[in-house]
């Protein structure tokens, strides 16, 4: 295997932070003359304690300029009430422009839908006519303007603000150029793009290729296309924005049920249609050759269950409108949907897992992806570049340097157990209980056990009549000794229902009240029985067999979250796994998983030591934070907001030993304290009331002002734990994690656009120094597309690979001196993916019998590991640390020694990542901790 030098990203950046580009556009400003006109209309009728509204609400008629008028770009409007609306739609000079009359079919039509529910009241209807004629007296006036499309102003710390246009106006004058390219040519083919329209809430532009068959080993024909998107980001202290293009794949819906001879949508769910109509629909409209967007959406009727169109629609602001062409009918693309998709493209069904499978796997490989970008490089102005290779650390190796040969794995997972469970003040030994429904599983979960602990296992066990007849207080017990650790596993059978359905009714969505209840009646019912069989004062691991999601009446009777929280009251962790049987074969990987994850809530892991490395302060621990945060949906019941804290003490070098804490905040009289990982938990579910107050199907929606200020108030909140958490790390050196996507809603100081260098602010006081124990790394993830796609450069110039290191800036790329890339190897499950492998073209076999053959590796997934971002936000330089030793420690944080696989984070953020198990019921029972 090639030794790989750099990385490149798939990344474009301006050549220089003063470089200026304008583009003439037409644009119409949201008239002020309609303001108060449209307000007078949505408010008209509302109850007096609602809150008004106070900015008319554009959406409806954005989501139909998608669908009718997809040459049209609706900008961001500024929030709120103001006196400036800003710009609201344009187009780009050089395209056709909406005729006037066009166009006014569209606000008509918008009109018409802002309060459907008010049709058929005379009112209503009267002043809707009386607003109609008003606006039709004073149309709007469409202007010649120049927008600037790279230049953009700077934050206080260095970081580049671009302006709210720039976000849609520039990704999609991308888009067009990359668009006026020659076709990508491929072995066998070529593909043709087109653009599809992007709401102002969207992320950047998107192009979509033509559909391609691919036909599976049953000769059915399943159908996709490649899939560029091109967003506008910031870097931390980097004045010149970035410009990422995202390559993957996107699959076409066109299986259809077999028993209702239609697409399945799931309730509650929306899919998106791209359509391109033969003449435009709107009468006098410009031909186009962008994808126009709508949506269908499966909703309850006073007639039941109908699959129909969403917004855009026939049944919203498009009834009314005589178009040049009928619109397609929902049940016409539900029930035909390959008809419409080939052969040229008149509708196509944008499937989502929710749909089913599909036989086209997600995702292009390393090389194929590079060669796309390339080509679309080609679309580059002068004026834009792409953005500098990475090299590879040259500071320290990036593994961990404690990580044990296979033979001494078990023994140095036994003595990290040895060491959490001593935490609390006992002895080495771990208490475990088993709850199990079956022998298979039983036996498989014992046999794991003694593995990943590596016990001497004699083979004797409890009888068959002893398991069955074990009850609390009297449990069939097995015990092993080994230097490191004592361990007793209590198996009990669960029994009295406590792992059935929850006592709700067969039929129908339960009420908050009713679910509430019958959480709370299992939780009771559960504690007692663990408490029962109690063997001593501290924290105790459960394994506990349950069924699959699947296998209760409903999500609602799933009692997974009641177990957890009855568990926990009385003292026992829990970690759940999988029936056999009714969610696929179970085999002893799961239940060796399901006891690593287990141990891990004990605070038992192994913690990868960076080795010797300048640059660190003595005496490092880390620590990291996590914002569990959901708010009450139709789907979710009940909303939370629960900072996590994690505190990573290192034990004695080379071993991997490790103390874990949480921080609680009641604790030490309010000022807050660490205490063991595991008691954390314990607290944290203590903590997780589930509420009955309110007895409705579904959440009350709260007026804008009161959801406002309750985001406020969460903030607030938020940054009054953090000055507590960080009064605790005062006095030792420390290393302190956050995510961005996770916590920079609740504190904005990580932001890119309010972050300086070294300093640090929580609350309304100044920005100041941080303080001199205390380092401050940000990890950034893939979520909206915010680091790029990425591939390692091959030396020989071959096929481009996915290297696993640190990667750092060249001396030729400024600015990248805080900010760095971390990349871990493949899973094993993906491990045999090759980087040549075509999803677009057969390829020829080079090894083997099958030498010369061809193969199409169209169904095989494109899995690359996420680039993720390591920024030093905060350090201190003038007293020796190095920025790229702590982000070398980050990465190598990410591989523990006694995982199978890398971790997503490193690892004082994954374990404060997972501990909203304790807070809602959001985790998976029978998912790993590996990601």
């Amino acid at each position: 295997m090639a030794a790989y030098h750099h990385v490149q990203a798939a990344a474009w950046a301006p050549a220089a932070p003063d470089v200026s580009l304008t583009a003439r556009y037409r644009a119409l400003r949201f008239p002020e003359t309609w303001q108060s006109a449209i307000l007078d209309l949505c408010n008209l009728g509302r109850p007096t304690d609602a809150e008004p509204w106070r900015r008319a609400p554009t959406r409806r008629m954005e989501l139909a300029v998608q669908a009718l008028a997809p040459d049209l770009l609706a900008l961001p409007r500024p929030p709120g009430a103001t006196d400036d609306p800003g710009w609201w739609l344009c187009s780009p000079a050089e395209t056709e422009p909406i005729p006037e009359r066009a166009f006014q079919l569209l606000l008509n039509a918008w009109l018409r839908d802002l309060r459907p529910e008010l049709a058929r009241d005379r009112e209503y209807r009267e002043l809707r006519n009386a607003v109609q004629r008003k606006l039709g007296a004073a149309p709007p006036a469409w202007q010649d303007v120049g927008f600037e499309l790279l230049r953009c102003p700077v934050t206080d710390g260095g970081t580049a603000a671009p302006q709210p246009h720039q976000y849609t106006l520039t990704t999609d004058w991308l888009a067009r150029r990359v668009l006026d390219l020659p076709e990508f040519e491929f072995e066998g083919g070529r593909l043709r793009f087109h653009a599809m329209p992007r709401g102002p809430r969207d992320q950047g532009a998107e192009l979509v290729s033509e559909p391609r068959p691919f036909e599976d080993a049953k000769g059915r024909t399943w159908w996709f296309s490649v899939l560029l998107n091109i967003t506008l980001q910031t870097v931390p202290f980097n004045p010149m924005p970035r410009f990422h293009l995202h390559c993957g794949i996107r699959r076409w819906a066109t299986r259809v049920n077999a028993k209702t001879g239609r697409l399945h949508v799931p309730y509650g769910r929306r899919a998106t249609v791209l359509l391109r109509p033969s003449v435009p629909w709107l009468p006098g409209a410009p031909p186009s050759d962008r994808f126009a967007v709508a949506r269908l959406e499966r909703r309850r009727t006073d007639d039941g269950y109908v699959t129909d169109w969403a917004d855009g629609g026939p049944t919203g602001v498009l009834d009314g409108i005589s178009l040049q062409a009928p619109f397609p009918s929902a049940e016409e693309v539900l029930t035909f949907p390959e008809k419409w998709l080939a052969p040229e493209m008149r509708a196509g069904v944008v499937h989502n897992t929710a749909m089913g499978g599909h036989t086209i796997a997600s995702g292009l490989m390393s090389n194929q992806r590079s060669e796309i970008v390339t080509w679309a490089e080609q679309a580059l102005p002068p004026e834009l570049r792409p953005v500098p290779r990475r090299r590879r650390t040259r500071l320290g190796r990036a593994t961990p340097s404690n990580a044990p040969a296979a033979q001494q794995r078990a023994r140095t997972v036994r003595t990290a157990a040895a060491f959490a469970v001593s935490a609390w003040g006992g002895g080495p030994v771990l208490e475990a209980r088993l709850l199990w429904q079956t022998p298979e599983m039983r036996d498989t979960a014992i046999a794991a056990l003694i593995e990943h602990l590596g016990l001497e296992d004699d083979g004797v066990r409890p009888s068959t009549e002893e398991f069955e007849h074990a009850e609390p207080g009297s449990a069939a017990v097995l015990e092993w000794s080994t230097p490191e650790l004592a361990v007793r596993l209590r198996c009990l059978k669960l029994t009295d229902g406590l792992a059935e359905d929850l006592a709700l009714p067969e039929k129908g969505r339960p009420s908050r009240a009713t679910a509430a209840a019958a959480i709370t009646a299992r939780r009771k019912a559960v504690a007692a029985f663990a408490a029962a069989d109690k063997p001593g004062d501290g924290p105790t691991l459960a394994l506990v067999e349950i069924d699959p999601p699947t296998g209760f009446g409903s999500p609602a009777h799933d009692p997974k979250f009641a177990l957890r929280l009855g568990l926990a009251d009385a003292g026992v962790l829990s970690q759940f796994m999988l029936v056999p049987g009714k969610a696929g074969k179970q085999d002893k990987h799961r239940a060796l998983m399901a006891w690593d994850d287990g141990l891990r809530q004990l605070g038992a892991r192994v913690l990868p030591e960076p080795g010797p490395l300048g640059g660190l302060p003595d005496g490092l621990r880390y620590a990291a934070i996590w914002l569990v945060q959901k708010n009450r949906t139709a789907r979710n019941r009940w909303a939370a907001h629960s900072p996590v804290a994690v505190l990573v003490t290192p034990g004695e070098p080379g071993t991997g030993v490790a103390r874990v804490e949480g921080f609680d905040p009641a604790g030490d009289d309010g000022a807050g304290e660490w205490v063991p990982y595991p008691v954390m938990l314990l607290r944290l579910a203590a903590r997780a009331e589930v509420e009955a107050a309110v007895d409705t199907d579904e959440p009350v929606p709260q007026p804008r002002a009161t959801r406002r200020q309750s985001a406020d108030e969460q903030r607030r909140s938020t940054e009054q734990w953090l000055q507590k958490v960080q009064r605790r790390l005062r006095g030792t050196p420390t290393l302190l994690f956050v995510h961005a996507q996770n916590a920079r809603r609740h504190w904005t100081w990580i932001q890119d656009g309010r972050a300086e260098r070294d300093r640090t602010r929580t609350g309304h006081a100044p920005a100041r120094r941080l303080d001199p124990d205390l380092r401050l790394l940000r990890v950034r993830g893939a979520g909206n597309r915010e680091v790029a796609q990425w591939w390692g450069v091959h030396p020989k110039g071959e096929a481009n690979g996915i290297p696993a290191h640190l990667w750092v800036p060249d001396d030729c790329e400024p600015y990248g001196d805080r900010v760095f890339w971390s990349t871990t190897p493949k899973p094993g499950q993906f491990k045999s993916s090759a980087i040549r492998a075509d999803k677009l073209a057969p390829r020829p076999l080079t090894l083997g019998d099958n030498e010369g053959k061809l193969t199409l590796d169209t169904d095989k997934v494109g899995w690359n590991p996420t680039l993720m971002e390591l920024t030093v936000l905060g350090c201190h330089e003038d007293d020796g640390d190095s920025p790229e030793a702590l982000a070398l420690t980050a990465h190598i944080l990410r591989q523990p020694p006694d995982y199978p696989e890398a971790l997503a984070l490193p690892l004082p953020l994954h374990l404060a990542a997972l501990a909203q198990e304790y807070v809602l019921p959001i985790d998976d029972p029978d998912a790993s901790d590996t990601e």
